[in-house]
C-alpha cells in the first residue's frame, strides 16, 4: 500500500458516515491491544478554543522535556496534522503501516457496524502514541464528547473550553443540551477545568461534576481579562485559553510537575496555524487567516480586528458552510469591510457564494461585494490590497495556506474533513 492508497482507503470510510457511540471504538481498541490503557491523557472538549488550548498544553508539557502526543481535528491541509508527537507530524510510512495493520480487524464487525472514519483514526492515534511511548497525550474531542469516539479514555484531567451554539443539528439546539454532550467527558473523581460562563451551560457542567465527584475549577473571564499573557497567539481570547491551560497544569502538578519558567516558555513558543494567523507577504501586504466558523468565533475575530487592525482598510474574503449560521456570521464581520469577496468552500456543504454575497450586500450596502468562483480567483483580485482577512471556515483557511504557498498542496486530503456529513446516532 502507498500513502496515497492509505488516504483513499480512509476517504472510503466516509461511506459509513459518522456515528455517535463508543461500542465500536472500544471493540476496535481491544483488537488493537487496548493502547489507551498504556497512556496518560488530558481530554479537551468545548465549542471554540479547543485547538488553541490543546496547542498550549502540548507546548507547556513539551517544554518540560516530555514526549507529548497531540490529537486534533479537523486538519487544515494534511491528514497527518491530526496525529503529532512533539509537533512532528506522523510520517506517511507510519500512516500506511497502521492502516495495513488495522484493516484485518474490520472483518470482526458485522454488516452495518463497520468502523467509521473518525473511529478508525482515533484508534490509529492511540496505537501510534502507545508504540512511540508518549509520556502524555493532549486529546481533543471530535464532535460533542459524551458519545464521541475519543471518550474511551480515562484522562488525568478533563477540560471544557466553553459552550456556544454550533452543530445544533447533532448536539442540540440549546446551550444546556450542548453542555450535556460536552460534559460527557467528565469522569468520576477526575478533575475538570472549564471556562464556560453561560449560566445554562455552566449549571449542567456543575451538576455532572457534582454527580461524579469530580473537582471543578472555573475560569472567570473577568479575572483574566486584565492579565498580561505570555502566549504567542494573537487575540485577547487567547488570554482566557492560556488561563485554562495553566489552571489545568496546576491541577496536575502532583502527577506532572511543571515550573513557572516552563509554563512561560510553553506559552511563548506555542504555534497554532489558521487561527488569527497573520501572514506578511514579501511585498509587505498582510493577510489574516482565521477559521471562525460560528457566531462565537466570528465575534472573537471581530474583536481582534477592531483592536489590532482598526486603521486598516479591510478587505474580507468570506466562505462558509451552508449548515453554519452564516447569516449571523455575516452580520458580525461584514460591517467592518470596505470590500467583500464571497467564495465557495471546497466542500459539498459550501454555502452558495452568490447567496452569501446577497446577504453581505444587505448587511453592508456601501461595501463593494463580489461573488467569486473560487478562492484562487478571490486572492488574485485582492493581490494589491494592503490588508485582507480570509475567514468563515477552517477548510477555507487550509486552502488559503496552500494557495499562499505556506503549506504543501494536499487538496485531496482536505476532503477527509467531510467525514461528519452523514452523522447517525448508534
Amino acid at each position: 500500500m502507498t500513502y496515497s492508497e492509505a488516504i483513499q482507503f480512509l476517504y472510503g470510510l466516509r461511506l459509513f458516515g459518522a456515528k455517535f457511540g463508543l461500542e465500536n471504538t472500544f471493540q476496535l481498541a481491544a483488537l488493537a491491544g487496548s493502547p489507551q490503557e498504556k497512556l496518560r491523557f488530558i481530554h479537551v472538549a468545548g465549542t471554540n478554543g479547543k485547538g488553541s488550548t490543546c496547542a498550549m498544553l502540548e507546548s507547556i508539557y513539551r517544554a518540560t522535556g516530555l514526549r507529548v502526543g497531540l490529537f486534533t481535528s479537523p486538519h487544515l491541509v494534511s491528514f497527518r496534522e491530526r496525529i503529532q508527537i512533539n509537533r512532528q507530524l506522523i510520517s506517511e510510512n507510519e500512516v500506511v503501516r497502521i492502516v495495513e495493520e488495522l484493516q484485518p480487524q474490520f472483518e470482526q464487525f458485522p454488516a452495518g457496524h463497520h468502523p467509521t472514519f473518525f473511529e478508525v483514526i482515533t484508534i490509529m492515534a492511540l496505537k501510534f502514541f502507545a508504540e512511540q511511548k508518549c509520556d502524555l497525550v493532549i486529546w481533543e474531542t471530535g464532535l460533542g464528547g459524551r458519545l464521541d469516539a475519543t471518550n474511551i479514555v480515562t484522562p488525568l484531567a478533563s477540560v471544557i473550553t466553553n459552550i456556544a451554539l454550533d452543530h445544533q443539528q447533532w448536539l442540540g439546539d440549546r446551550l444546556g443540551k450542548i453542555a450535556f454532550e460536552k460534559a460527557g467527558i467528565i469522569k468520576p473523581a477526575i478533575p475538570v477545568v472549564t471556562a464556560a460562563d453561560e449560566p445554562e451551560a455552566l449549571a449542567v457542567i456543575e451538576k455532572i461534576a457534582r454527580e461524579k465527584n469530580a473537582p471543578l475549577a472555573k475560569i472567570e473571564k473577568s479575572e483574566v481579562k486584565s492579565q498580561k499573557s505570555d502566549v504567542a497567539l494573537l487575540g485577547d481570547h487567547q488570554t482566557l485559553n492560556a488561563a485554562l491551560a495553566l489552571t489545568t497544569v496546576e491541577a496536575l502538578q502532583e502527577q506532572i510537575p511543571v515550573s513557572r519558567q516552563q509554563m512561560h516558555k510553553g506559552l511563548a513558543n506555542v504555534s497554532w496555524p489558521g487561527r488569527l494567523q497573520l501572514v506578511e507577504r514579501p511585498n509587505g501586504r498582510k493577510v489574516l487567516l482565521d477559521g471562525a466558523h460560528n457566531v462565537a468565533g466570528a465575534k472573537v475575530l471581530r474583536e481582534a480586528i477592531e483592536k489590532h487592525f482598526r486603521s486598516e482598510r479591510l478587505t474580507l474574503v468570506l466562505g462558509i458552510l451552508q449548515d453554519k449560521d452564516w447569516q449571523h456570521i455575516c452580520e458580525m464581520l461584514v460591517p467592518l469591510a470596505k470590500t467583500i469577496l464571497t467564495v465557495p468552500v471546497a466542500s459539498e456543504r459550501s454555502a452558495n457564494p452568490v447567496e452569501l454575497a446577497e446577504a453581505c450586500h444587505a448587511t453592508n450596502p456601501v461595501a463593494e461585494v463580489f461573488a467569486c468562483g473560487s478562492l484562487r480567483e478571490a486572492l488574485q483580485k485582492i493581490s494589491a490590497e494592503n490588508f485582507a482577512v480570509v475567514t468563515g471556515s477552517l477548510y477555507l483557511v487550509g486552502e488559503a495556506l496552500e494557495l499562499l504557498g505556506l503549506s504543501p498542496a494536499a487538496g485531496s486530503e482536505r476532503e477527509l474533513n467531510e467525514w461528519c456529513v452523514a452523522l447517525q446516532l448508534r
